[in-house]
């Protein structure tokens, strides 16, 4: 199965600059996207509703880590996927060009919070994406007791609509 997301290009530039939002203490800015999910046989299509940024009070200091968000930050994240059932995207930025990649720290956080939100809204996929500023990168979990599958395209839509990269590419 292939994993196809499609997101606003206008929403994803609006995430892009909130992710690069300084703050007063955390290295690096989250979010959270929520989608809807169809599935179409040998693909899976999973289409952007809307993004969630954290607020600026549900960041914990942690020098070992970026960012670190708490359970109040997590639990609004669940809530927003709850009604209409919806996928949920952890999503972050390294910055630069080209495809991004998982730090060590961000799969094993994943590990930890992925399966919690399973628990509001299980028939759906949840998962982790990771963006640099021209490109993306994704894995999804299809259920809570499966390894992660990557997210094989991105698609930015724009009007016109826009297809004009491959893969990995997300400008």
């Amino acid at each position: 199965m292939t994993v196809h997301l499609k997101i606003d290009g206008r929403l994803l530039d609006d995430v892009r600059k909130d992710l690069h939002l300084p703050h007063a203490f955390a290295h690096e800015r989250v979010g959270f996207f929520t989608a809807g999910a169809a599935d179409l046989g040998d693909r899976l299509l999973l289409t952007i509703r809307d993004y969630m940024p954290v607020a600026d009070e549900d960041y914990e200091i942690d020098h070992k880590v970026g960012a670190k968000i708490g359970a109040p930050a997590m639990r609004k994240a669940v809530q927003s996927a709850y009604r209409p059932a919806a996928a949920l995207l952890h999503v972050h930025t390294h910055g630069g060009r080209g495809k991004p990649g998982f730090s060590r720290v961000d799969l094993n956080s994943a590990d930890d919070f992925v399966p919690g939100f399973f628990e509001t809204t299980p028939r759906m996929p949840h998962g982790l994406l990771v963006l640099s500023n021209d490109a993306a990168h994704g894995l999804l979990w299809l259920a809570n007791d499966r390894a992660p599958v990557a997210i094989d395209q991105f698609q930015r839509i724009d009007a016109p609509l826009q297809r004009e990269w491959g893969s990995h590419a997300l400008a």
